[in-house]
Order: C-alpha cells, then structure tokens, then sequence
C-alpha cells in the first residue's frame, strides 16, 4: 500500500482542491495519503519563492488564464462549494500550528476537513483568534484543549521541522506530493502521480 505525503497549508486554494480530489484517487490507487502541516510563509522564505497571486499578477493574461485553469479542474472533479476567501491572503500561522497540535492529539482528520470548509466553502478571518476559536466550537473541536498547545514549544518546533524537512525534500511551494524520494508539485499533477501510483 502506496504512501503519499502530502505538503499541505490551509492558505493554498490548490491544497484545499487537491484535499477534495484525494479521496477519490485513494480509492482507485489503494494509496494512503499522509497529511503533512507545513507552513507555506516558511517554505517562500526559505526558497525565495513567492505566492503566484503576487509573482504573476504583473503578466498579462495570466491570471485569467489561471482563473480559467480553476474552473476547468473545479468543472473536471465537479467542485461546486468553493468560494474565493474574501479575507486573502490568511496568516495561517495559527491554522497550522493548530494543524500540528491535532495530530498530536489524535483528532487531525477532523480538523483539517473543518479548516478547509471554513477557509474555502464558508469562508472566514481565521487568522483572527476570536474567529479561529469560534470556528473550533462551531466544528465541535475542543477549543479548550488545542489553544493552549498553540503556543507549546514542542508544538511549534515540530512545525519548523516539517517545513524545513519539506524543503530538504525539494519543496518550494504547497501543494507537493512525495512518494518516497518522488515529488510532484501541484494540483495539476495529480494525474501524474496517480499513474505513478498505480504503476507502483
């Protein structure tokens, strides 16, 4: 049984794509995807990369051709609940120390499919500490037990590792997908690495 790790960050709407899509490609694969919290800030930082909504807005065309590329894919998987943040781009720093937190807790399935809708589906602030903690209770998480922990050493540490281990790995932005010493960066490679999987 294939294991994908998946580089994800609830910032990036082709994470929370490729989120939707996943389940279906475990299906027909047998792959088991592992959901790795990483920090995209920190994956730029350390690539001097940049997010496209910034490096690519100078271009002419682009960004409509890319708002037609997410049409096509959302038309493709029959996507029909996302909504463009009104709040992008969200510091996800809190998200994904939370990410980090409910893993160690044993709850991070649900955290994450609660992340993503209220990042995507109904979007929220959720950078916004009264909002994130609001947002927990509404997704009947234990907003008592994981807020503290956002602030634990071991809890952020083992987000700086992630992420940097990411870009040891060859990361330079999220969404990325490792099978082993394997990457494949973005939304539009999952075919790819779904006849990847299945070759294997």
């Amino acid at each position: 049984m294939p294991i994908v790790d998946f580089i994800y960050d609830f910032g990036s709407p082709n994470a929370y794509f490729c989120h939707r899509v996943l389940p279906a490609i475990a299906g027909r694969t047998g792959a088991t995807f592992n959901y790795i919290p990483c920090l995209l800030g920190g994956i730029f930082k350390a690539t001097n990369n940049q997010s496209p909504f910034t490096a690519f807005a100078h271009i002419r065309n682009k960004p409509q051709y890319d708002q037609l590329e997410m049409q096509r894919f959302m038309q493709k998987h029959q996507l029909r609940n996302f909504t463009m943040n009104p709040f992008f781009p969200v510091n996800t720093l809190l998200l994904m120390r939370g990410a980090t937190a409910a893993r160690q807790l044993g709850w991070h399935e649900a955290y994450v499919e609660a992340m993503f809708h209220f990042m995507w589906e109904q979007p929220r602030q959720l950078d916004n500490p009264e909002v994130f903690r609001q947002t927990l209770l509404d997704a009947e998480l234990d907003a008592d037990t994981l807020l503290p922990l956002l602030q634990d050493d071991a809890v952020k540490q083992t987000l700086i590792a992630n992420t940097s281990a990411a870009v040891e790995r060859g990361a330079f932005g999220i969404p990325t997908f490792f099978v082993g010493s394997e990457m494949w960066f973005g939304k539009d490679r999952l075919r790819e690495l779904e006849e990847h999987l299945l070759e294997g």
